[in-house]
């Protein structure tokens, strides 16, 4: 009986399934009759069009040929009416000549033989050219159309472009940016332009189709490359694909391509934060009556508070472990750090401060710092400090030891942190200019780290190390590069 079931519910199954392909292949073929009647008033607006620009054409030469011919007809006319009157004036003179011819008087005939001669002498007609001043030919005016006629001949529907090939070798991630290059598998003079696609994800293969952002779309890309700018790589990779459009059509996509854009992430972690400051994922405020009332609370509910966890991410982050678990900063140590460790790789990140910031430190540290210790105050910390109080003052600061830094505050300062190479740079982020490196071996995770008293920090992440962060680090470390009076071996 069950079997009997699973058969007729299996042919219920495959009924709905014929109904609904059938219904599908009515309205496919609606869609090709409304399709085709659309295609072909397309092609009549085209040859409509193609009739009105002969037709405007003809009118155009037909004028210039009549134009002509009015020029050429008054030329001939000019002409015609010049000779009529030499004509007549030669006539009159050759009248004279005869009635001369009696004239029996010797010194009479004389006189009128040169005044027959002075008449010929100026006569119009000796000066005339007896040659037409235009020719009667048109045949300058003709065309031929046998180029053209080869050429509409030939006319025929768009091909369907190609799919292009993106050149992954010529594609480029850096500063925040991608630029992708692609070529076409044969030359096609009728691309108009270009159509491309990028997603972010977090998967090194082909795009996914469940769990993943929807394509972005950039159109009307008229090179055969484009440069995506001001990216968050806020993931570790990015899908792209490309397709050609001509006047009529898009053509395939090219296959995907999927580009690292490995960044470092991460946000300010309000567990451990000083009282003082109110912490808002990647912004850190100082806050003067953050603590009053509550460092009253003693005992087991002041150690509740401490052990509280973010309400941005949960204990279960897999980037919990970078908390270490500590209670927060106190006393002068107005601290906050961030919440996932460096334990490798080269990474960079940003800071700006308010202008109205007082005092603030931006740097590393070891796990765990002691809840009075001070970034740059102690061996397993490395820091740069602004002090605005009562007269600026720029230093480098690493167990203890300050070193002065004669060179202009910057509004945005950008972190290189190299920790398999020991090494901690901190540059100018508008200029790139190298503002201090520390060079030391790191021995355990590091946790970026902020200090502030009044005013306030931005922390731009996900950014990728800039290329003239990367030009410095390789001039610098070939030529040996300058060595901190601050730094040590830990």
């Amino acid at each position: 009986m069950e079997t009997l079931q699973r058969i007729v519910s299996t042919l219920v199954n495959k009924n709905d399934e014929i109904h609904n392909f059938i219904d599908m292949l009515n309205h496919t073929i609606s869609n090709v009759q409304v399709n085709s009647s659309n295609a072909i008033s397309e092609l009549d607006e085209e040859f409509d069009g193609l009739y009105s620009v002969l037709h405007e054409m003809k009118g155009s030469m037909a004028n210039t040929i009549q134009q002509e011919e009015a020029r050429k007809i008054q030329a001939l006319q000019d002409q015609l009416s010049q000779c009529s009157r030499a004509l007549e004036s030669s006539e009159e003179l050759l009248e004279l000549a005869v009635q001369s011819l009696d004239i029996k008087n010797p010194v009479e005939l004389l006189e009128a033989a040169r005044q027959i001669k002075d008449s010929v002498t100026v006569a119009s007609a000796f000066r005339l050219s007896l040659k037409p001043k235009v020719s009667d030919s048109m045949t300058h005016m003709m065309v031929d159309f046998a180029l053209e006629k080869r050429m509409l001949q030939a006319v025929k529907f768009l091909p369907v472009p190609k799919a292009p090939e993106i050149d992954v070798a010529a594609c480029l991630v850096a500063d925040n940016c991608i630029t992708v290059s692609w070529r076409m598998p044969e030359e096609d003079s009728r691309i108009d332009h270009f159509v491309l696609e990028y997603r972010k994800t977090n998967f090194d293969g082909l795009p996914r189709l469940k769990g993943e952002q929807h394509w972005e779309l950039v159109d009307y890309i008229k090179a055969t490359q484009y440069t995506l700018s001001g990216l968050k790589f806020d993931t570790k990779y990015m899908n792209l694909r490309v397709q050609a459009c001509n006047k009529a059509v898009a053509g395939e996509y090219s296959d995907p391509v999927t580009l690292e854009t490995k960044a470092f992430v991460f946000s300010l972690d309000s567990t451990t934060s000083h009282l003082n400051l109110k912490v808002e994922d990647t912004y850190v405020e100082w806050d003067p009556t953050g603590g009053k009332g509550q460092e009253k609370i003693k005992g087991k509910e002041n150690k509740n508070r401490s052990n509280t966890a973010s309400p941005k991410r949960s204990t279960n982050s897999p980037r919990a472990s970078a908390r270490g678990g500590r209670d927060r900063f106190a006393g002068e140590s107005y601290t906050v750090l961030g919440d996932t460790a460096v334990e490798s790789g080269q990474h960079y990140w940003e800071v700006r401060a308010q202008k109205d910031c007082k005092s603030y430190s931006v740097g590393v540290t070891y796990r765990n710092p002691g809840k009075f210790d001070q970034l740059g105050k102690t061996n397993s910390s490395w820091c740069i400090h602004i002090n605005n109080w009562l007269q600026t003052t720029f230093s480098a600061k690493h167990n203890n030891k300050a070193k002065t830094l004669d060179i202009p505050v910057p509004d945005r300062i950008g972190v290189y942190c190299d920790f398999d190479g020991g090494q901690l740079s901190f540059y100018n982020a508008n200029s790139k200019a190298l503002l201090h490196t520390f060079r030391t071996k790191f021995t355990q995770p590091l946790l970026p780290g902020f200090m502030i008293w009044c005013g306030g920090l931005t922390v731009s992440t996900g950014l990728q190390v800039p290329s003239a962060v990367k030009t410095l680090q390789k001039s610098e470390n070939g030529l040996g590069g300058s060595t901190s009076s601050l730094n040590n071996v830990a």
